[in-house]
């Protein structure tokens, strides 16, 4: 517990040095995972108060043991059933003389936060954005053996699925299963509704799981993550369940270039526009450039979609620790799509690819 503590605090102590490079005299953080990033409070409905010199969790009585044995360290403010929370919060702020407070306008409603400026009379209440985030980017040690246990739980559910699946399976059944398999090796769910499309439907993607089965269509594209430890993790196969044809060969493989491509081009101080284009010029080579309309990929942490956003027109710098998704595709309406998909870690060398599922063509086929 000691070691978990002094990591928070070390989270607390970088966001403060930010803070102040802001200009930002006190922060109260809103966003539970935030607060549970900067205290290691798993619980919800609580907000973290930060300034130059203390912290104060405001929370209620549902979490009084919870906030004793995950964080003794900090001091809490426990909110009784008869008040109200500006009161409480009033009460936190005026503790600490603050004249000023910044809000996390990302999560804060706007009535809240107009609520709290009503209620502090002489504190300036301002809207600030994405403090906690720029450190949520980077992450630790033991933030990447989280989200390794991630990928592990997704890829063994995944060899349980793959090894099991029948023509007669529909695409509802095989989202159940992965939720239970993930579950069973030891997670605690989907980091989100699992994407699984027959044939057609592929060209969707984000299709809605239905009751096509799996017989109907030689492909199925399998989009699917796993949550453990309080980290996602994010991947996508297509699975070659019929004969295959020329065309699904030719248009994965395409794929499978362009994300190879994409993944080499990730290091340190390499722009995510380089990567996106990596991946979008071997597309687009191939004539497919307005089949393939979203970015190649997205951050990884305790949100299965979180900073940073690796878009075409990003000229930010990825920096060692990020975890990132590369995922190009190509649409093809009334046809199908392809989309392959890997979690990768950037280092100061390069990358780490952390996901370690098949996709040479020949290896998606089921026999």
């Amino acid at each position: 517990m000691a070691a978990d503590n002094a990591r928070f605090a070390t989270r607390r102590n970088k966001l403060r040095r930010l803070m102040k490079k802001e200009g930002v005299q006190a922060l109260l953080v809103s966003n539970h995972l935030n607060v549970t990033y900067l205290t290691g409070f798993t619980g919800d409905d609580s907000y973290l108060l930060v300034t130059k010199d203390k912290e104060i969790v405001l929370s209620d009585s549902r979490f009084t043991t919870q906030l004793e044995y995950e964080c003794p360290e900090l001091d809490v403010v426990i909110r009784n059933s008869g008040d109200t929370l500006i009161k409480a919060m009033r009460k936190m702020v005026s503790s600490t003389k603050a004249t000023e407070l910044a809000v996390e306008a990302d999560s804060m409603t706007w009535s809240l936060s107009r609520s709290i400026d009503d209620g502090l009379k002489k504190v300036t209440v301002t809207p600030s954005s994405g403090l906690v985030g720029q450190l949520r980017e980077i992450k630790d040690k033991e933030e990447i053996k989280d989200l390794k246990f991630a990928v592990y739980l997704a890829e063994k559910a995944f060899s349980v699925i793959r090894a099991s699946m029948h023509g007669g399976q529909t695409e509802v059944e095989i989202a159940a299963n992965l939720e239970h398999e993930i579950r069973r090796f030891g997670g605690t769910g989907c980091s989100f509704a699992p994407i699984v499309a027959v044939g057609y439907r592929a060209a969707l993607p984000h299709a809605t799981p239905t009751d096509q089965k799996i017989e109907a269509d030689d492909f199925v594209l399998i989009d699917w993550g796993a949550a453990g430890r309080g980290y996602m993790s994010d991947l996508t196969r297509v699975l070659v369940t019929g004969k295959p044809s020329a065309k699904l060969r030719k248009v994965y493989n395409i794929v499978l270039k362009a994300q190879m491509a994409a993944i080499e081009t990730i290091k340190e101080g390499a722009t995510m526009a380089q990567v996106d284009l990596a991946a979008r010029s071997i597309i687009a080579k191939a004539g497919y450039d307005k089949y393939f309309g979203h970015s190649i990929g997205h951050g990884l942490g305790s949100e299965v979609h979180e900073n940073p956003f690796m878009s075409r027109t990003s000229d930010r710098p990825l920096k060692a620790g990020m975890v990132v998704t590369v995922e190009p595709g190509i649409y093809l309406p009334g046809w199908g799509g392809v989309r392959i998909e890997d979690d990768i870690l950037v280092t100061k060398k390069g990358f780490e690819v952390l996901t370690n599922v098949p996709k040479q063509f020949d290896e998606t086929i089921l026999s």
